[in-house]
């Protein structure tokens, strides 16, 4: 088992490589080690490469909408009527704080998704 630390984009695409190779290895194997070591690394280089950023609040609210098959009609029931809800969606009219709590607490979605800028 040779580890390197990854540094470059080459380095990055060879550890890919190598992880997908042994990706299916026993846990208590010298691979299976290597394995979960490799995608530590992984995840570090792409955490500082390829940031994510917080989704827009709005696409985070459709997602979490999608996920629990809602309609408008149901999240009018959350946040207010049904053409506070249209107002929200097309961005004419910001999340209030109170609508921010409601969300959080009825659909899970996090605190931070739904304070972000948009």
């Amino acid at each position: 088992m040779k580890i390197i630390v990854i540094k470059t984009e080459e380095d990055y695409r060879q550890a890919l490589v190598r992880f997908d190779e042994i990706f299916d290895t026993s846990i208590d194997s010298p691979e299976g080690d290597e394995a979960e070591i490799l995608s530590i690394l992984i995840e570090k280089y792409e955490t500082e490469n390829y940031p994510v950023g917080l989704p827009d609040p709005i696409e985070a609210i459709k997602f979490r909408m999608e996920q629990m098959i809602m309609k408008k009609r149901d999240l009018a029931e959350i946040i207010g009527y049904k053409s506070r809800v249209s107002e929200v969606f097309s961005k004419k009219r910001k999340l209030t704080l109170r609508m921010i709590r409601k969300l959080h607490e009825e659909l899970n979605i996090p605190y931070e998704s739904l304070i972000a800028d948009y």
